[in-house]
């Protein structure tokens, strides 16, 4: 797997899994990045192949969607395969619900 594609695949499996359990709240930009940082050093192990780990699914839990999705754009979108994502997010012992928007991604109906 290429790295840059790893990359992208963690941060979509973030992203459309803190899409899926949005937690309200308003956060300041400071507190986003914070979140953020916590999700990606979390799931790393994504990126190298590996299920996310049962850490990696607490902080997916507990992220604020408003965090994350906006960083989805088409560029991003297009680097990823959403089949494999949503069956790591599976992994995580969730449903993805169909049609689901976060940023750009929207999951197949």
């Amino acid at each position: 797997m290429r790295a840059s594609s790893g990359v992208a695949t963690l941060l979509v499996l973030v992203l459309l899994v803190v899409g899926v359990w949005p937690v309200k709240g308003d956060l300041s930009p400071s507190q986003c990045e914070q979140e953020k940082r916590l999700l990606v050093n979390a799931c790393r192990a994504v990126v190298f192949g590996q299920k996310p780990s049962p850490n990696c699914c607490e902080r997916v839990r507990v992220t604020h969607a408003e965090c994350v999705c906006p960083s989805v754009t088409p560029k991003f979108a297009a680097l990823i395969n959403v089949q494999r994502t949503i069956s790591q997010i599976q992994g995580c012992g969730r449903t993805v619900p169909r049609n689901f928007k976060c940023g750009s991604i929207t999951t197949p109906p």
